[in-house]
């Protein structure tokens, strides 16, 4: 089957891969703790409806749903240009600090700056992430300024906990931990218009940087010495693309808190599907990433409605085996 699908075009691949997503955004957007139906999206997509129903999918669910898309498409195509720039099947933006500078960056702000915009918690969440990126890879470079993937593991395992902890004892010294836990449990509750009119131009610009530079990705992933030979400035894509990163994962915790595993999974699952050239795996990336989030979305409203689950659990308990399993036989991008 899956010999079958890497046969077909990539434009069939990613036609489908579009057609799938539509399919669960539709589905997410009928179920929910409020019944609803396919005329009841239609109507309050295409009509000046009034419902209740109307209201609920007009104002709580498609903005959330939308959410979800952009966040997945983030965290995925985060963490295949991570795995493609340390040459690491393990890592990822939860994995690596990111996410966790990101969230300690949040902390701080709802203690020193609680009235601070949307737009402020998100500049704050791209400082963090580059602390937090800063941080790895300073402790995790060489003497001779290589990065070994190895080190970079345990230095990302490091700085996360320790990340964690300033967050945590923010936290409990100012007592906004209520307010940093609605936060950071990893969920889309409550996203708006609003929010999405500020991290969506953040989101689409990073993929778009990220797929113009995934030729000189893929070099990259390959050898950095061919990339040289090549003529291309590897320290300066390396930090635009590190930038876009930053930019990324920092906006996802700006929106649904630290969610880790994502950008793990969905490059690898790309891979298999598209083989290891960088100009296909960001762009499939995003839309893999988009479904996963979305259907794990789905699941922790619907799971135990009228209550919400933690999207942060549904993900990790799909995620931990595939972690494991990679643990276990080891992946390499070849």
């Amino acid at each position: 089957m899956i010999q079958l699908i890497r046969n077909q075009s990539f434009l069939t691949k990613i036609i489908s891969a579009c057609l799938l997503l539509i399919v669960m955004l539709i589905i997410s957007i009928i179920y929910g703790a409020t019944n609803t139906t396919l005329l009841d999206v239609w109507l309050a997509l295409f009509s000046n409806s009034k419902t209740e129903q109307s209201n609920v999918i007009r104002n709580i669910r498609v903005p959330r749903e939308i959410g979800a898309v952009f966040v997945g498409a983030a965290l995925a195509v985060s963490g295949a240009i991570m795995q493609a720039i340390t040459k690491n099947p393990l890592a990822e933006p939860g994995l690596l600090g990111l996410s966790a500078g990101a969230s300690a960056m949040l902390a701080i702000t709802y203690a020193f700056a609680p009235g601070l915009s949307y737009l402020g918690i998100v500049v704050a969440c791209f400082i963090g992430a580059l602390t937090g990126t800063i941080l790895v890879f300073s402790i995790s470079a060489t003497k001779k300024g290589k990065l070994s993937p190895f080190r970079i593991v345990l230095a990302g395992a490091a700085v996360s906990a320790f990340l964690i902890a300033v967050e945590q004892s923010i936290g409990i010294y100012f007592k906004v931990s209520k307010n940093i836990s609605m936060w950071t449990a990893g969920g889309l509750i409550g996203t708006t218009w609003e929010q999405l009119e500020i991290m969506i131009p953040f989101i689409l610009g990073g993929i778009v940087i990220a797929i113009i530079l995934s030729r000189q990705l893929t070099i990259l992933s390959l050898n950095e010495d061919v990339a040289v030979g090549l003529g291309q400035n590897v320290i300066v894509v390396k930090m635009i693309l590190l930038l876009v990163i930053v930019v990324l994962a920092g906006t996802a915790v700006a929106l649904v808190g630290n969610i880790a595993f994502v950008g793990l999974m969905v490059p690898h699952m790309v891979r298999v599907l598209t083989g290891t050239d960088y100009r296909f795996i960001i762009p499939m990336s995003a839309i893999v990433g988009a479904i996963l989030m979305v259907f794990a979305d789905t699941i922790a409203r619907t799971i135990n409605a009228p209550f919400e689950t933690p999207i942060i659990a549904i993900v990790a308990v799909i995620g931990l085996p595939f972690f494991l399993i990679i643990i276990r036989k080891g992946v390499h991008f070849s």
